[in-house]
């Protein structure tokens, strides 16, 4: 039966602990004999405090390409995992046999496949190659996005409006099962954001008293932006329906605490996924091989139709040319009238030319046929 690992791919803000978080789930797992398979998407890192399996620093030099196509840090990383996505179907072909080993081998298939991404979150999740890179695993995998968010960050109503919002932006975007991971709870508690998405009443009370002090800006004492908190409380309204879809975990990357509560919401959002995501991912998925299959079809049809105007075209033409050298159908040898005879042969040349002397009122005599013979020799050493 074949053996099918959770593929958990970690996104989030730059400084939001992110690739701490991969080094605290990939300690936690190896200590329950769970060894995962990791791959390493970031193409700037210097050091990362895990051993990847699959590392794009290995097959791509971020500075050479930079350097190469005269880009920045940003068009950097998204160039290299361009180049990376082009050998996207080799790492498919290598997750897959790891997930499958040979009997023989006696070797543990993962049960997770761990992905850190670049901490600039919208080179992966809007480039092509990111699409690419999420589409194709979550096609021969479970796939579930970790969205790692800095807490001590989000602990005003504007920051954690903002990234509920890019949560929501990625959600609709990959179309996969995510999970919010509060991390950094060691120095703020993510009690906050969990009344904040379960309990409506009590983000517009955190609101109201964020405009009391006067956070939004404005002049005097209670005063503020009345259309920032009328923005933020729409907004909050509108994603009422959108916290209900997801998973929220609060870790601590560098303790430890909530990991279990982590790798649990794991095991939901893949069965969630088999559930709910694969039949949308698989149905897209046809959709798009009958789009292509149809422009197949389409792009052939106009080839045939251009082929067959092109070929009337030049019939055309060749008659037109032809015009003046037409012969007249008397001087033509009836090949029913002379069944023996083979059109290109010699007798029929000799027919021919005899058939033009008579007409002209001349008879045709040795040297003619001679000539004639010499005629089809000719012809034939020119072929």
């Amino acid at each position: 039966m074949a053996h099918n690992p959770t593929a958990v791919v970690c996104v989030g803000m730059a400084g939001s602990g992110k690739t701490t978080f991969m080094q605290r789930i990939n300690n936690y797992l190896h200590i329950n004999k769970k060894k995962p398979y990791v791959l390493n998407l970031d193409p700037a890192v210097l050091n990362v405090p895990f051993e990847a399996n699959i590392d794009i620093r290995d097959s791509i030099n971020y500075k050479e390409v930079m350097k190469q196509y005269n880009l920045g840090p940003n068009g950097g990383i998204l160039t290299s995992l361009n180049l990376f996505a082009t050998k996207i179907d080799q790492i498919i072909s290598l997750l897959e046999k790891r997930s499958n080993p040979d009997p023989s081998s006696k070797a543990v298939p993962p049960e997770h496949f761990l992905v850190d991404t670049p901490g600039q979150i919208e080179v992966f999740v809007w480039s092509a190659s990111g699409s690419i890179l999420l589409e194709s695993l979550a096609s021969s995998f479970p796939t579930v996005i970790a969205y790692i968010i800095d807490t001590p960050r989000t602990h005003s109503c504007s920051t954690f409006m903002s990234n509920m919002l890019y949560a929501c932006s990625i959600l609709y975007k990959t179309k996969l099962p995510m999970i919010l991971v509060f991390n950094k709870t060691d120095v703020q508690d993510a009690d906050f954001a969990r009344d904040w998405m379960t309990d409506f009443e009590k983000f517009q009370e955190a609101l109201q008293e964020e405009q009391e002090k006067g956070v939004f800006g404005g002049e005097g004492h209670g005063g503020g932006s009345g259309y920032m908190s009328s923005l933020l409380n729409s907004m909050s309204l509108m994603l009422e329906e959108f916290y209900s879809h997801l998973e929220m975990v609060a870790v601590s990357s560098m303790t430890g605490d909530g990991i279990d509560e982590f790798f649990d919401a794991v095991e939901r959002k893949a069965e969630e996924f088999t559930r709910d995501y694969k039949p949308e991912l698989e149905r897209r998925q046809q959709e798009r091989m009958k789009e292509r299959q149809d422009k197949k079809s389409e792009d052939l049809a106009r080839v045939m139709s251009e082929m067959r105007m092109e070929g009337k075209s030049k019939t055309e033409n060749g008659n037109e040319d032809d015009d003046e050298d037409e012969i007249d159908p008397e001087d033509a040898r009836d090949p029913d009238q002379y069944p023996d005879v083979r059109p290109d042969s010699d007798e029929a040349l000799q027919q021919r030319y005899a058939d033009t002397l008579k007409k002209q009122g001349l008879q045709m005599n040795e040297t003619d046929k001679s000539f004639a013979r010499f005629v089809q020799s000719s012809q034939a050493r020119m072929s």
